[in-house]
């Protein structure tokens, strides 16, 4: 399913409440059976080690909130502007690096809220986007976000809150980086939906140089 993807590295960390080691775990194998190296980070530090990170295809993070440095993000920033793809979920990808504006440049979205219950929801595709073909609407329990999203993103698939379109997948472009995101995997069980594991993995898939 990825052809020509060498390397790609896996960043985990920040708050623990949205399992950063064990949900990354789950693509770490699913990348290795592949045929891909995968180098694991529980460090932000190794966004600035520009040899790995100009050799990587994809990064795939899981770091809610926490702090990035002006290095640390300059060198994520290089590698994805260059052609690294950038890749994650929920938090780990859009709830990252609140003081940090220009990494919600890259990911072309912010989480803002959700309710403080899980919401039983529906995740309806909108596009023939590789990410999504043919895949039907499916249906999750656990949180929904609402986001604010730069107009550029290409949406993929939405919810409803409160009478709105809401963007759950979406992709986008830095550079010559391809980036996805889907806002949906609060706990493991997010990621074992049958149609939301698919959507990753494609995101995955799509977003490796």
């Amino acid at each position: 399913m990825i052809i020509g993807m060498d390397l790609a590295v896996v960043v985990r960390g920040g708050w623990e409440g949205h399992c950063p080691v064990e949900a990354t775990d789950r693509y770490v194998a699913w990348l290795r059976a592949q045929g891909t190296e995968v180098v694991t980070s529980e460090s932000l530090d190794v966004y600035e080690d520009a040899g790995l990170m100009g050799r990587a295809a994809l990064v795939v993070q899981c770091w809610t909130m926490g702090t990035i440095t002006a290095g640390q993000l300059a060198g994520l920033s290089a590698a994805v502007h260059a052609g690294t793809g950038f890749a994650g979920w929920h938090g780990g990808m859009i709830d990252a690096f609140r003081a940090a504006p220009d990494y919600q440049r890259i990911t072309g979205g912010q989480f803002v809220h959700h309710p403080p219950d899980f919401v039983t929801y529906e995740v309806r595709p909108t596009t023939g986007h590789p990410v999504v073909a043919g895949l039907p609407p499916f249906t999750v329990h656990t949180e929904q976000y609402r986001v604010h999203v730069d107009p550029s993103i290409e949406v993929h698939a939405v919810t409803d809150v409160d009478g709105v379109a809401m963007p759950v997948v979406w992709t986008t472009g830095w550079g010559a980086g391809r980036v996805f995101v889907t806002t949906v995997g609060h706990e493991l069980k997010d990621l074992e939906v049958p149609e939301h594991d698919e959507i990753i993995r494609r995101g995955l898939a799509w977003a490796s140089r």
